[in-house]
């Protein structure tokens, strides 16, 4: 059954001194195909206009006391009382902060001892306030907490490393990158090994379109063979939402599916693709040709074109709350290079940046609007969301890390 429909809220918004309601929302069509509900935004969204990140809180130092310096923050966390962990790489520990930004503790450090790390990689938290570490040069998860309990090591091998998260449901549950031992040409992360609050191995699962293969380019000569990507094609996507189940898509369409126990929740979004300008698209093949010409000298391009415009969307967050955060192309611009080296080929005179910006949807399809991080906000490791708080990790023109508690802002005021 089709439907459409206008879901409007009402505003008040101060104009002239005077206060005048109005009516904003968005036009969607939903429709029913078997178990699967699909819910499309054909224009408009519940907050009426794009909103901003503005910064509330900073934890970090360039100078000062030790607890506030970061080396390379790997993964960030934080807790039903909002209280903060950053894991640092470098250091290979776990500090906790709380909700004002004030050192608490700090557990972990380098080593193989026990609640010791070594060479770990990524950190979530679980509902009840432990911290679960991925540690594979321990081969273990390493839980600590909640306080001053001793900490646990949970059984896990894999034997490889990655730039994966590690994430955890509302339900306890703890799901780790894995790879099929049985399969020699497998790849790590094809698996997820999925754990019970108690450190039980409960399952391993497949996340979803396995069989999704990209486009490629590969250079080969005298056994050495190298693969990339191309730059711009359309990839598989997911991640797991908070309450356990997959969302994911496939970005050549705006199209992404929540896994529900009764089907799934398809969610679109009618949209204006990002163009591929012809020296960005020059740009990103020379950087191609470079990468695998250091393995296969000569080697130029020879695979399918570069497309003329960007998928819809790269990447998938989720908040506690429940809500999709989606990271959507923007048209990039071409930006001079301020560290070019003449002398080095690997060295462009210029760069081409796109902002970031994402679409934020609720747990339920419906989308509340655009979201427009500042310029020092990064995606990477993965921000936490939770209502209209977000924190990330921000890096300033010196370098220096920070994790930032960032308030989302409608642009326009109202």
């Amino acid at each position: 059954m089709r439907k459409v429909w206008f879901a409007a809220i009402w505003v008040t918004s101060a104009a002239c001194g005077t206060g005048t309601e109005v009516a904003r929302g968005p036009e969607v069509v939903t429709d029913t195909i078997g178990d699967t509900i699909v819910v499309h935004t054909v224009s408009g969204s519940v907050w009426g206009s794009d909103a901003t990140l503005v910064p509330e809180l900073s934890i970090g130092e360039m100078d000062g006391a030790d607890e506030y310096l970061f080396g390379s923050i790997a993964s960030i966390a934080v807790d039903d009382d909002h209280n903060v962990y950053v894991f640092d790489r470098q250091a290979q520990h776990v500090r906790m902060f709380d909700t004002e930004g004030s050192y608490v503790r700090t557990w972990g450090g380098p080593g193989q001892g026990p609640g010791e790390l070594q060479r770990a990689e990524a950190m979530a938290v679980l509902p009840d306030g432990r911290v679960v570490v991925r540690d594979p040069g321990n081969v273990r998860l390493q839980v600590y907490g909640p306080g001053e309990e001793p900490s646990q090591e949970w059984p896990y091998t894999t034997g490889y490393y990655t730039s994966s998260p590690l994430w955890t449901d509302d339900q306890g549950r703890t799901y780790a990158p894995a790879r099929d031992l049985s399969q020699p040409q497998a790849s790590f992360g094809d698996l997820l090994a999925v754990f019970d609050p108690d450190g039980t191995p409960r399952d391993t699962i497949s996340p979803p379109h396995g069989e999704f293969e990209g486009e490629t380019v590969t250079g080969e000569r005298d056994g050495a063979r190298v693969t990339y990507g191309v730059p711009f094609a359309p990839s598989a996507i997911w991640t797991v939402h908070s309450s356990g189940h997959f969302v994911s898509g496939i970005s050549s369409d705006y199209k992404i599916d929540l896994e529900l126990p009764e089907g799934v929740l398809r969610i679109e979004r009618t949209y204006e693709p990002a163009r591929v300008f012809p020296r960005e698209a020059d740009h990103r093949r020379a950087q191609t040709e470079r990468g695998i010409g250091m393995s296969i000298p000569g080697w130029t391009w020879d695979g399918p074109s570069i497309p003329d415009t960007k998928p819809p969307f790269t990447g998938l967050y989720t908040g506690r709350d429940g809500r999709i955060w989606v990271p959507v192309s923007t048209e990039a611009q071409e930006v001079e290079n301020e560290d070019h080296d003449p002398d080095n080929p690997f060295s462009a005179p210029v760069n081409w940046r796109s902002p970031l910006r994402f679409d934020v949807f609720e747990a339920n399809g419906t989308y509340a609007g655009a979201v427009n991080p500042p310029g020092d906000f990064s995606p990477n490791p993965a921000p936490v969301f939770e209502g209209d708080d977000v924190w990330a990790v921000s890096r300033d023109d010196l370098g220096i890390q920070r994790v930032v508690r960032y308030r989302i802002t409608l642009e326009s005021g109202s």
